[in-house]
């Protein structure tokens, strides 16, 4: 029997024969936290390092964690998944063994172990034995690795062999409730010990072949095989049902399991039973639901505990919990069982059946009893008050009446046109909280009545929408949907005020002041916090989504044409909005106000017309459709012959633009799919056909008329003064334009479009003319030869500008001499840290930036950020052992172009980000000194490096840094400009730096002459300040806030 040595500062320890075939080779992942026992009142020494003795004989060191359900051992403290996994379950005693050794004796085997003490070892001793005497006193609660053993957490939805890439044999794999598990084969998965196991909250399975599929985690993706094609089906299938479960909502569940008899299913006794017959009021397990299933909704009704959350009002939790102890309900079930019809006479006038004796009576567990007995679903809340709502408070007393026009309740979204002689003219009455319609405005007795608590969404349809010129629908939560109509707009707009008034929630009142199309309550997921699913108010106003979060008290409005992603996962059950800072993921609780929400959300955030102002856009105020072609131009066709002045072929320009104008967003231009002319073409064609043109019928004229003006100072000042009187989309519009045209005139040589060539061909286009008035070539001429100036462009937007072209001209001098395929800019960017299994291959265009390069690796990752996560695209130069995040702006391609072999880019945490933050929202001022160790590296005339590190005073503010001898000099003995500088962190090992928190400064002037020189910090405090200084100065200028400055450093963390 092998004998794991235990070391490390807490307890650590590792079973046998870990080592092997059988071990999982495993990439980096973040370590799992440190999980209290829940019979304990502290917390498991959970982990450690340890040396193990697997089959070969020779000790290897292993990171431990233990839980409260396992027992599983790492190569290191930084890897995600196990190399092998024990049951704590399985654990019968443990008894020391003298030595600092103690022996874990289990089912199967023994283990044993030492510790760095005998204090250690007696810690571990007296938490283990615990755990073992809680384990057998509650012998039905442990975890059972299979049905036929006493390790797993649940019976195998799936089982099998699998081949897994990486693995010479197929491995045994098992999906258990939401979990996958490895084993090395069938008879460790009958003795319960694994190699790992995955939790399918943060999978994702997808088809990759006829056998293949893959299971893809944030930290690893697990390439499986199967025998058959049926096979694999039934494991994607099973792996799907996995995730689902895992995304569940376990809160009912829990608080039904806090009565000791509800946690084993009351049909076979299995642990934690997650289904319910909500008629029978009995907790059942997912085998036993089935049977219930076979015998029909007649007899029993099942029910998810997980999954099925709308179901579980909090009458029902209560009457399940209390099903036991309750004799009344007992003997409302016996007569029911009996024979008795829940919908019988009861021969008073006033309350006719069992149901409005039991409401009259205020026996609410009776009435929810009641209603899930019923042969036909009755809308559950038709009986509740607001009270009953976690969500409610009392709403403000509402009254309003008058005739609306009305068509029948539906229970599906209006499909066609309702004609008017569809609608039936009623009188209407909104008064207590309930909207009645009647016969006429004599009848006493209402037609039908819609509780205002009951209403989910208000929508004000476009006019003549129907056969009445204006109408609204009402949508209720038990899948009803009213649709009313009035012949007056004002008076419509008088009822959609009231009915909105009356039913949304008082801190939402700041929606009800927009002219909404729609209005309502909607479930999400967003922030900081991804765990558990919160109500918020939701209100569309043209293209505007304006939300109500459940912990923000000011609406916050989503620009939906600016959006990166709208997309739907699930079975059409989630709609996922991405902003530039921000994922919201809206839930479909209910099929049918959810259903009109997607429609109208994804409408209001397509492009609306032909003006610039109604395109999708981009951060910039760009139209993502200008956007598009620019940046595929830009990577592909600069150097194109007659770029803009050859004409594309009609059709596909046509396709081209009309798909770009549908919904530019999900259009990819790619080379080989897509020619640059036709391309070039969609462009030219898009202004062309403008709606108000580029420059505005308003101000056109005066664009043409300072054409005319000869002093060329007056003139660019005319220029600068028109632009200004443009609209904001326009404005930067015809800046990213002529940025654009500037460009192509740099590569005139070859592609034969100097600025005058330009100017012939999207005079015309931009003014709309047939081309006969020189002027409008003269404005597009002047704009591209004066673009610095009238632009106000400075030398730090022309440095980066220089840059990308430098960068391009090289690549196209590579692509030419057939050292690299034109257009094929692919580099390889790692995730966390350098090695193979992080690698991720990116083709980057001209125009992407840091940011857009760090949300590309962690959306192919499927990574979801977390409580200040801070993202960043990082520059590491390994000979310097330094590195530089970049800022969110920079553009990648100029910077790879400048990176040595020994430098390349990663993307990962800014793990000081916070503090920084906090440094910089407390300081007073904007500059920073103090007194920093400095050493120069001198490469002039070969002198080398120079010797030591000094003690010098330091200035830096927005302009520059300066390097006095000490306190009190007067004159600085170095003086650099910010602008110039590169700032590293760290430096090399070999200087032997006085302290570790240092970092490297390159400086470049602008006869690119070179100096590199090192600092030193004090303390970590030290080196976070002047380094949160350092990026403030260089691009905090024009920012506001310096929190809104740092949030831009990188991808910054998923703001909510």
């Amino acid at each position: 029997m092998p004998c794991p040595v235990l070391c490390g500062r807490s307890a650590c320890w590792a079973g046998e024969g870990e080592g092997g075939p059988g071990a999982l080779p495993q990439p980096w992942g973040p370590p799992s936290p440190v999980r209290p026992h829940p019979s304990l009142g502290h917390p498991i020494p959970s982990n450690g390092s340890l040396w193990s003795l697997p089959r070969s004989y020779i000790y290897q060191k292993r990171w431990v964690k233990l839980d409260a359900d396992y027992l599983r051992y790492f190569d290191s403290e930084k890897d995600a998944y196990s190399k092998r996994f024990i049951p704590v379950s399985s654990i019968s005693r443990v008894t020391s063994i003298g030595d600092q050794k103690f022996e874990v004796i289990t089912n199967n085997r023994n283990f044993v172990f030492r510790a760095e003490s005998d204090a250690d070892r007696n810690e571990w001793i007296r938490t283990l034995q615990q755990i073992a005497e809680e384990r057998k006193s509650k012998a039905l609660e442990r975890t059972l690795m299979s049905p036929t053993t006493s390790g797993a957490a649940d019976p195998a939805d799936k089982s099998g062999f699998l081949e897994l890439r990486g693995f010479k044999h197929k491995l045994f794999v098992a999906v258990a409730g939401d979990k996958v598990f490895l084993y090395k084969n069938a008879e460790d998965y009958r003795l319960g010990i694994g190699i790992t196991y995955i939790e399918m909250n943060v999978g994702n399975v997808k088809e990759v072949d006829r056998r293949g599929f893959d299971l893809t985690t944030p930290y690893r993706i697990f390439s499986f095989s199967a025998d058959s094609d049926q096979e694999k089906e039934e494991w994607v299938e099973a792996m799907q049902q996995s995730i689902a479960e895992a995304l569940s909502n376990s809160e009912v569940a829990e608080r039904i399991w806090v009565v000791e008899s509800n946690r084993f299913c009351a049909d076979c006794g299995s642990p934690k039973p997650d289904w319910a017959s909500i008629n029978l009021c009995v907790v059942i397990c997912k085998r036993c639901a089935g049977e219930h299933r076979g015998l029909g909704p007649g007899i029993t009704k099942v029910r998810s505990l997980k999954m099925d959350r709308k179901v579980w009002t909090e009458e029902l939790i209560e009457a399940l919990c209390a099903a036991v102890t309750t004799s009344d309900l007992a003997e409302t079930q016996a007569l029911l069982f009996c024979g008795a019809a829940v919908t019988c006479a009861t021969g008073d006038p006033q309350c006719p059946t069992p149901l409005a004796l039991a409401e009259k009576s205020g026996q609410r567990l009776q009435m929810e009893f009641l209603l899930h007995n019923k042969n036909s679903e009755t809308p559950r809340l038709e009986v509740g008050t607001s009270e009953e709502k976690p969500y409610s408070v009392p709403l403000p007393s509402v009254t309003h009446n008058g005739f609306l026009y009305k068509t029948p309740s539906m229970a599906k979204p209006v499909g066609e046109r309702k004609g008017q002689e569809e609608f039936s003219r009623r009188w209407c009455t909104l008064q207590d909280g309930v909207l009645s319609y009647y016969e006429n405005d004599r009848n006493a007795v209402p037609n039908g009545e819609i509780k205002v608590e009951e209403i989910v969404c208000l929508v004000n349809n476009p006019p003549n929408a129907h056969g009445i010129e204006s109408t609204f629908e009402i949508y209720i939560e038990s899948e009803r949907l009213y649709l009313f109509g009035l012949e007056s707009p004002d008076s419509a707009r008088e009822w959609l005020k009231s009915i909105a008034k009356s039913f949304v929630h008082p801190r939402a009142e700041e929606l009800l002041a927009l002219d909404f199309e729609r209005i309502g309550r909607l479930h999400y997921k967003g922030g900081l916090n991804l765990e558990r699913a919160k109500e918020g108010w939701f209100a569309l106003a043209g293209s505007t989504l304006h939300v109500c979060f459940e912990d923000s008290e000011r609406q916050e409005p989503l620009q939906l044409r600016k959006l990166q992603e709208l997309s739907i996962q699930g079975d059409n059950e989630v709609l996922v909005l991405v902003e530039r800072r921000r994922t919201l993921y809206i839930q479909g609780e209910r099929k049918l106000d959810f259903l009109g929400w997607v429609h109208a959300i994804q409408k209001a955030a397509g492009s609306a017309g032909d003006t610039l102002s109604e395109q999708q856009l981009t951060e910039s105020d760009v139209p993502l459709l200008v956007d598009r072609c620019i940046d595929y131009i830009t990577q592909c066709g600069l150097t194109s012959e007659g770029i803009y002045r050859k004409s594309g072929q009609n059709s596909k320009t046509t396709s081209l633009l009309e798909m770009l104008r549908r919904d530019a967003r999900s259009v990819r231009l790619k080379e080989g799919e897509h020619q640059v002319d036709d391309v070039a073409n969609t462009l030219k064609r898009f202004f062309r056909d403008l709606g108000d043109g580029l420059f505005t019928r308003q101000w056109g004229q005066d664009w043409l008329r300072a054409t005319a003006l000869e002093d060329e100072e007056a003139k660019i000042s005319e220029y600068r003064r028109l632009l200004g009187t443009l609209p904001t989309v326009n404005r930067a519009t015809l800046k990213a334009l002529i940025n654009h045209l500037f460009r192509v005139q740099r590569f005139s040589g070859e592609n034969q479009m100097n600025t005058h060539n330009l100017a012939i061909v999207f005079g015309p286009t931009l003014f709309q003319t047939d081309g006969k008035d020189y002027k409008a070539g003269r404005v597009v001429e002047d704009l591209i030869s004066h673009y610095v100036k009238i632009f106000n462009v400075n030398d730090q937007e022309m440095k980066k500008q220089q840059d990308e072209i430098m960068a391009i001209m090289k690549m196209r001098e590579a692509a030419s001499s057939g050292t690299q395929q034109a257009g094929d800019f692919i580099c390889t960017v790692y995730l966390e840290e350098k090695k193979t299994e992080a690698e991720q291959h990116v083709k980057i265009p001209a125009t992407m930036t840091a940011e857009e390069l760090t949300f590309e690796i962690l959306d192919r990752r499927k990574i979801v950020m977390k409580e200040k996560d801070y993202w960043s695209c990082f520059e590491v130069n390994e000979r310097e052992e330094a590195e530089r995040p970049l800022h969110y702006s920079e553009k990648v391609l100029p910077i790879l172009h400048c990176l040595g072999t020994e430098s390349y880019l990663v993307v990962k945490k800014q793990m000081s980000m916070e503090n920084m933050l906090i440094y910089l929202a407390s300081r007073v001022g904007d500059c920073k000194h103090g007194m920093m160790k400095f050493r120069e590296e001198r490469n002039l005339l070969g002198l080398g490096l120079s010797t030591g590190f000094h003690d010098r005073y330091f200035i830096l503010n927005h302009t520059c840094l300066r390097l006095y001898k000490e306190v009190r000099s007067h004159k600085p003995e170095k003086e650099w400009p910010v602008r110039n500088l590169k700032v590293y962190l760290g430096m090399k090992k070999k200087l032997r730096p006085p302290t570790c928190w240092g970092f490297t400064v390159f400086y470049e002037n602008e006869k690119h002459e070179k100096q590199q020189w090192y600092l030193c910090c004090d303390t970590q405090a030290d080196l976070r300040e002047w380094f949160a200084t350092f990026l403030h100065v260089q691009v905090g200028s024009g920012h506001g806030t310096e929190h809104a400055v740092f949030q831009e450093l990188g991808c910054g963390g998923m703001l909510g």
